[in-house]
């Protein structure tokens, strides 16, 4: 058996070559590892764009607003039957009779009867001044209100003068105006959307021939808004029929505005 110093010198000796191939293998990779961090140091060479597209449509559907109502008699605000039930119903049963007749007149027209919707029941109290009182003072009448909304779709914004006859004719006391719409919005909006990525390769090909570079892969690409789309309302008076019976009603159009964002990589020059 070899003696203690013996020993620590075999060991000494037996892990000095591990210790050298160690220090070797980290001098080699030290290089590897700096031209690594380098290339990761240096940017990207790429190409950002921004680009907005607005695209405009003629509508192809519309929407007509229009309210029904009938009123209680007007009575003194102190009288105990103010709110008298059988005023109440027989103005519902005008109301109901009207909204009725309204109907057949919009099926006359053409319409079928799934494109007429009709709201609920509304109910408000209406005060006006009443007549002067023997001291001066003008007292306060109270009456109710009682109200049924209508929507009429249409299909086909040739018949939208006919229908429009048909609903002033019918008596409606308000007309709300005229809603116009799309058929198709997906579609709309997904053609805004196209334009806008059209219009930033376009510019950054553009770019990329004056600045004499070649465009690589996509890198990135984002919108900066969302199609917006926003149906076109048209208001209206109920006696528009008395003002203008031949007027036209031109739907004009609808603007559907997309953004986009696109970052492009430039190849390297050969």
């Amino acid at each position: 058996m070899l003696p203690s110093h013996h020993r620590m010198e075999a060991t000494m000796t037996l892990f000095r070559p591990a210790r050298l191939l160690l220090l070797g293998s980290l001098l080699v990779a030290t290089p590897l590892l700096a031209g690594q961090a380098l290339a990761e140091a240096t940017p990207p060479r790429q190409l950002h764009v921004q680009a907005e597209a607005t695209l405009s449509v003629v509508p192809n559907r519309a929407t007509l607003s229009a309210r029904l109502w009938e009123r209680t008699p007007a009575v003194a605000r102190d009288e105990e039957d103010s709110s008298d039930p059988t005023a109440l119903r027989e103005a519902r049963d005008r109301l109901e009779e009207r909204a009725a007749e309204l109907i057949r007149t919009l099926e006359e027209a053409g319409l079928e009867r799934d494109a007429i919707s009709a709201g609920s029941l509304n109910v408000h109290p209406e005060h006006i001044p009443g007549a002067r009182t023997i001291e001066g003072h003008r007292e306060t009448l109270v009456r109710t209100r009682l109200e049924r909304p209508f929507q009429v779709k249409v299909a086909d914004l040739e018949s939208l003068p006919l229908l429009l006859d048909a609903l002033t004719g019918a008596g409606v006391n308000a007309l709300d105006g005229v809603t116009y719409d799309l058929a198709d919005r997906d579609a709309a909006t997904d053609e805004a959307l196209v334009m806008a990525l059209e219009k930033a390769r376009h510019k950054a090909e553009l770019m990329a021939s004056t600045l004499g570079v070649t465009l690589g892969s996509v890198i990135t690409v984002s919108e900066t808004h969302s199609p917006v789309y926003a149906p076109r309302m048209m208001a209206m008076s109920a006696d528009m029929r008395e003002s203008a019976p031949q007027a036209e009603y031109r739907p004009g159009t609808i603007t559907i505005d997309a953004g986009v964002s696109v970052s492009w990589e430039i190849e390297p020059e050969s």
